[in-house]
């Protein structure tokens, strides 16, 4: 498939991805190599097999931005082969289905590197290709369970760990986690000339966000419980504190220098040698909670987070979306819907991708892009009418 023209200078501009995962660490993933310039075709079962995929809300996963969009009928042949042919000329494909259904389907690892050696694939998974957990369904939280990121987690009151306020192991333990690997994956056939299968776990990718913890117990024996290491609150310096109003803000005082700081902007720097003193750790942090519960959160933030103290308030959901750091640097954009009108969503973040971005008009219709690319493929039109007219293709 020969990627459309572009004059946007994208680190990914030429990459063609073929994506069959609707939500997810796929979606994620596919989200974040579009937003870095990717070709990235949606690839979903045909309407009448529709319920076999989630269908995503409008608004999320950037609403659809830059993805073209297919649907093939993946238990008729035809369709399989459709599927096929647009690989031959693709540079990366993600699939998120239980460990096995892509081969039975025939387009997994093996089908596709044969049609395309060069071809990097993706399986996308909450606990990997193999082993014990393998065929497990899963989610988040269980991802997140899996990996002890919940046992070092702050107990909520009944004792039990916390629900996390994001997607942890989808985006960065999953998304992330295939994003980087792909990318490795391409860096590594341009010396090579072959692609690369990719086991994607999102349980594996917490993991690996969590090796400072899993680490220090290999090594120690220390556990790193709520409230038993620096990094989970043991110390005072590394917690969260309420304000006079109730907001709260966060304190990460870990370097000796940025602890002074704090502790003479407490008006207690009489504990400034005490940072690790585990005796005093009690006393310090009543002290502590005494002088934020004096003023209010954002007296706090103003005084304390541009002086060397390493504190930022805690912000809700509506206050980050109007916060005037992230409004710099350009973290929102403007999309609109034909039902629901025009909406702020949040723009490519990530390192290396571009900002400044028009309007996006999101796709509201069924419509999809299937016979541009299979025309694209090297198929022939009375071929793709043959296909709409069976169902195998949409």
């Amino acid at each position: 498939m020969s990627p459309k023209a572009s004059t946007s200078g994208q680190l990914l501009e030429g990459i063609t991805v073929l994506n069959l995962g609707s939500v997810g660490p796929a979606a994620r993933a596919a989200r974040m190599l579009a937003d870095y310039g990717a070709r990235v075709v949606m690839i979903a079962p045909v309407s009448k097999k529709g319920a076999l995929q989630t269908k995503p809300v409008y608004h999320t996963y950037g609403a659809g931005r830059g993805f073209l969009r297919m649907r093939v009928d993946l238990k008729a042949e035809a369709g399989v082969e459709s599927l096929l042919k647009l690989a031959e000329e693709a540079d990366v494909v993600i699939e998120s289905y239980r460990p096995g259904v892509v081969d039975r389907l025939g387009i997994g690892w093996e089908a596709m590197s044969a049609r395309n050696p060069k071809i990097v694939y993706c399986s996308t998974s909450g606990y990997g290709q193999d082993g014990p957990a393998s065929s497990w369904a899963g989610h988040d939280i269980n991802y997140l369970a899996m990996s002890g990121f919940l046992a070092c987690s702050e107990p909520r009151a009944d004792g039990g760990p916390p629900i996390p306020g994001a997607t942890v192991a989808d985006s960065a333990g999953g998304g992330m986690h295939a994003v980087l690997s792909i990318m490795a994956a391409l860096v590594a056939r341009n010396t090579s000339g072959k692609g690369s299968f990719l086991d994607v776990s999102a349980a594996e990718g917490i993991l690996s966000l969590m090796a400072l913890s899993l680490d220090q117990y290999l090594a120690t024996g220390e556990e790193a419980a709520s409230r038993e290491v620096l990094l989970t609150g043991r110390y005072a310096f590394y917690d969260n504190y309420e304000a006079s109003d109730g907001g709260w803000l966060s304190v990460g005082a870990i370097e000796p220098h940025f602890y002074r700081n704090l502790c003479e902007r407490l008006g207690h720097p009489e504990y400034s040698g005490d940072q690790y003193d585990d005796d005093k750790q009690d006393e310090i942090r009543a002290a502590f909670k005494a002088a934020f519960k004096s003023r209010t959160r954002d007296e706090w933030s103003a005084e304390l987070a541009p002086n060397d103290t390493c504190v930022a308030p805690v912000l809700s959901i509506s206050e980050v979306v109007k916060d005037p750091h992230w409004r710099a640097r350009g973290i929102f954009m403007r999309a609109e819907h034909e039902e629901r009108g025009v909406f702020d969503q949040v723009s490519p973040v990530l390192a290396g991708g571009v900002r400044d971005h028009p309007l996006h008009q999101v796709r509201t219709g069924e419509d999809t892009d299937t016979r541009a690319l299979l025309l694209e493929a090297g198929l022939a039109a009375d071929e793709i009418s043959k296909l709409l007219e069976e169902g195998a293709i949409e």
